[in-house]
């Protein structure tokens, strides 16, 4: 029964409202509440009063105006870096290696033979093309350059150019074309440009270089793409250099290891890769101690001799160090071990730690980023590699892809310090070549060389990690100490100040909705007065109707001025009313004597 009481005099208080007018509660307000100003303006004179008011004005601006700042800091999500060292065993990072020729020429000859053909000749023309004939072409297979030929493009004069093409017999005079005598082009006054069209060849582009050494090399690597591409990946494997015949010796620690230690992959640029402790099937592998004793060694056979002419330009072996379970960028993220020489690599490791959203827009798994993982089926950790190079074929891609990929949230980079010596020395070239030929193909004859060879150590420079970390640069705790540090300094106000203020603010809203529900009654109210024909029924009448339901108000002589109601038609005269009924119930004689006698009381 006391909750019932409760809750009917909170509506009672709800449909009642504050009490006050606005003026009253504004007053009441400035009056009471601790905030410094209000009161002064209520309390002074005239003079003073106009001055409080606008030194509170001021002051209370101010504050709107910091706050603004301080809240759109904020929503800003700035992060602050913290850099912190660390010292612990770790995890050697696995490490990825290519042969610089991605198959061998011994295997694709015939796959290449057009194309090699072709290419002597182009190299002709460039470098003689005064004895060059132009019928030494006619035993070719000129599909190829027809559809991607080479040009040469005369910009002696810078305002008209003229392209040559290498093999055209008469050259037509236009931008693309022009006759002239090819003996007058030289390189000086002549570039080598790769002319690329559409499909239907009714708009084409020319790729410039600033060498001819450039040109054909980006030539050649484009037409042996096309040629590989139609060609099955598992013949493509076989057409590269396996680990057994890569991989001569390895070592790690104080653990011997062998090729059957290398995970095999296949990347489009280097043909087969082999990856070591990658963690994809087996657990990583601790490094014991920093130093070259208790890193990786190898020593590689690069197979120089069996490269692809015209596809190989640098000798040696791509490398590179990542994570376990991460895919290996190699072309991008990779560095190069030269031939003939012994490679020492220092690692020093970094583990990055974002913030996350919404400081940092990082991912922590991928599963966020609207964009096809190239590489989802190899099962590997998310990067944002294989999202950019699915989006990286023209500048608005490129932009999209800055937009839409994400960084991971927890990365962990290789910093490595490389230095390079001449291996083996001449000293120790003849009984180390031996050994290892032996090793490798049981011969007595040397079948290795210096040209062929690589070392590699791969170790910690030391246990030493840093950790950079992000953290909010601005927290809720900062906010509300600057809000309120900046309301009390010039308004001399506190969080009780703010629910005053609230709570005039509620008044002042519900005070609104009384009245306009008010407003809104009195209107339906008036709009029924003027629906109403005639004046109000008389006190007689509305007692007779309560008492006498069948009663009808004689309206025919209620009003003496007829013309009042045109629009009215008399109505008949209602005969005698129906007997009030109750006037004749009998009721119990303890009914009748309990009403008097609480009439008597």
């Amino acid at each position: 029964m006391h909750v019932k009481k409760y809750l009917l005099k909170c509506l009672h208080r709800l449909q009642k409202g504050p009490g006050y007018t606005y003026k009253e509660l504004l007053v009441w307000y400035c009056d009471n509440t601790n905030t410094h100003g209000p009161k002064r303006i209520i309390r002074e004179g005239p003079k003073k009063k106009a001055m409080w008011f606008l030194i509170t004005l001021l002051f209370a601006s101010l504050v709107c105006w910091q706050w603004g700042v301080f809240i759109k800091t904020y929503l800003s999500w700035e992060v602050s870096v913290s850099l912190s060292m660390g010292f612990k065993a770790m995890d050697f990072p696995a490490v990825t290696i290519c042969n610089a020729s991605p198959f061998r020429y011994s295997k694709v000859r015939h796959l290449l033979k057009d194309l090699d053909e072709l290419m002597e000749a182009v190299l002709a023309r460039i470098l003689a093309p005064e004895s060059s004939q132009a019928n030494a072409t006619a035993a070719m297979n000129l599909s190829t350059w027809n559809y991607t030929p080479l040009v040469l493009i005369d910009e002696r004069d810078p305002h008209h150019p003229v392209v040559l093409d290498l093999f055209a017999n008469d050259p037509t005079g236009s931008a693309s074309s022009s006759p002239g005598p090819r003996g007058a082009c030289n390189a000086q006054g002549c570039k080598v440009a790769m002319r690329l069209c559409s499909l239907n060849g009714t708009s084409c582009t020319f790729r410039n270089f600033s060498s001819a050494t450039q040109a054909v090399t980006e030539w050649y690597a484009l037409q042996a793409t096309n040629i590989f591409s139609q060609v099955p990946q598992r013949e493509l494997v076989e057409l590269g250099y396996s680990a057994e015949r890569l991989i001569l010796a390895c070592l790690f620690g104080a653990e011997p290891c062998s090729y059957r230690n290398f995970t095999s992959i296949f990347y489009p640029d280097y043909g087969n890769c082999y990856v070591f402790n990658w963690g994809m099937t087996e657990k990583a592998l601790p490094s014991a101690n920093p130093g070259t004793e208790f890193g990786l060694k190898l020593i590689l056979d690069i197979g120089q001799e069996d490269y692809v002419p015209f596809l190989a330009s640098t000798a040696g072996v791509r490398l590179m160090l990542h994570e376990q379970r991460s895919y290996p960028f190699i072309r991008e993220e990779g560095v190069d071990a030269m031939s003939g020489t012994e490679t020492s690599i220092g690692v020093l490791v970094d583990k990055l730690q974002r913030k996350g959203e919404p400081y940092s827009p990082c991912t922590v798994n991928g599963s966020d980023v609207p964009v096809q993982n190239l590489y989802g089926s190899y099962n590997t950790t998310y990067s944002i590699q294989p999202c950019y190079l699915a989006l990286r074929m023209s500048e608005a891609e490129r932009e999209t892809c800055i937009r839409m990929c994400k960084e991971s949230c927890n990365d962990t980079q290789y910093k490595m310090t490389i230095s390079m010596a001449d291996w083996p020395s001449e000293a120790s070239e003849d009984w180390i070549f031996h050994v290892l030929s032996q090793e490798r193909d049981q011969s007595t004859n040397v079948t290795l060389s210096r040209k062929g060879v690589v070392k590699l150590n791969i170790y910690f420079q030391e246990f030493n990690y840093r950790t950079i970390e992000e953290s909010a640069a601005n927290n809720i705790v900062w906010l509300l100490s600057n809000l309120g540090g900046q309301f009390g300094f010039w308004m001399g106000g506190s969080v009780l100040c703010l629910i005053e203020f609230a709570e005039i603010i509620i008044d002042f809203v519900w005070i609104t909705i009384i009245k306009l529900v008010a407003l809104a009654k009195g209107l339906r109210q008036r709009q029924a007065q003027a629906r109403y024909a005639g004046p109000p029924p008389t006190v007689a009448e509305l007692v007779e109707a309560h008492t006498n339901f069948g009663f009808q108000p004689d309206v025919g002589h209620r009003s003496p001025d007829a013309e009042a109601y045109p629009d009215e038609q008399a109505l008949p005269i209602p005969g005698t009313p129906p007997p009030n009924y109750d006037s004749l119930r009998l009721q119990p004689l303890d009914v009748v004597e309990s009403d008097s006698e609480g009439d008597a009381v």
